[in-house]
Formats: C-alpha cells, sequence, structure tokens
C-alpha cells in the first residue's frame, strides 16, 4: 500500500508517552514564542528580540527574531494539539540547537550561569517528539484514524 505524505507524517503509535512530552514542551514553547513575537510574559517582542540576536551575531536580527518566535509559538502549539507533531518537533529541535551553539553552550551547562541545561531538555523533547509523533491522544492519531 502506498502512503501518502501527508499520512507518513501524521503516522503514530498508540502510546500515551508523547503527551507526557507534548502538554509541557508545548507550554514552554507557546509561553517563549509570545515572549518574542509580541513581548509577552515580561518579554521584549520583534523589535527589542531582533536587536538582541543582532547584537549576537543572528543576522538579520528582526528576521531571525520573527523565525525563532514563530517557530517557538506555532510549534508550541503544534505539540500542545498533537497536531503535525513531527516537522513541528522537528523544527523546534533545530531551534533549540541553534539557541545551544548561538547563546548558551559558552556558559557551561548550568542554567544559573545561562548556560544550556534547558535547552538541552527541550531540544531531547523535541527529538523524541519528532521519532514517535504525537502518541494516542493527539489530533494526528485522529486525522491518521480518519484517513486509514
Amino acid at each position: 500500500m502506498n502512503k501518502t505524505l501527508f499520512m507518513r507524517t501524521i503516522e503514530t503509535n498508540d502510546q500515551i508517552a508523547s503527551l507526557a512530552l507534548r502538554i509541557p514542551a508545548g507550554i514552554i514553547f507557546i509561553a517563549h514564542g509570545a515572549q518574542k513575537l509580541f513581548g509577552s510574559f515580561g518579554g521584549y517582542g520583534l523589535e527589542g528580540t531582533g536587536q538582541w540576536m543582532a547584537s549576537i551575531g543572528l543576522e538579520p536580527g528582526y528576521l531571525m527574531a520573527l523565525a525563532a518566535g514563530s517557530a517557538e509559538f506555532f510549534g508550541g502549539l503544534a505539540l500542545l494539539l498533537g497536531l503535525l507533531t513531527r516537522p513541528a518537533a522537528c523544527v523546534l529541535a533545530v531551534t533549540m540547537l541553534v539557541a545551544i551553539v548561538a547563546v548558551h553552550l559558552p556558559h557551561g551547562l548550568f542554567l544559573s550561569n545561562n548556560g544550556y541545561e534547558f535547552g538541552l531538555a527541550l531540544l531531547g523533547m523535541t527529538i523524541a517528539l519528532t521519532f514517535a509523533g504525537g502518541g494516542k491522544y493527539s489530533l494526528d492519531r485522529t486525522l491518521a484514524e480518519r484517513n486509514g
């Protein structure tokens, strides 16, 4: 049977383990994306985040802030819903890898020194979701069952 690209993308298992990763990761990414895009939760919005990104060499800063903020906000929303979990998680994994290398790696592991431990935890969560998919309680699973 020849599966469509869409069906291969939303394919997932019937386990609930992905839910334990999707919910906290989704909430965290939505909040961080909202900081970058809208200035919510004490964030600096696109303008401020863009200036900061430019100051650390991520140019053009505004575009990088828009890309990172959009990936985090909309990718987090996708994780929370379990919709297109694999591609969303993959994009978020790349976003975390860039954050770790460009910002946190020189400061060592610990978060108290602006280190990479939090980014590393999020990277691990998103890599696991890239491989596992949304799991039992996801919109991916519902769509796959209806179209399968």
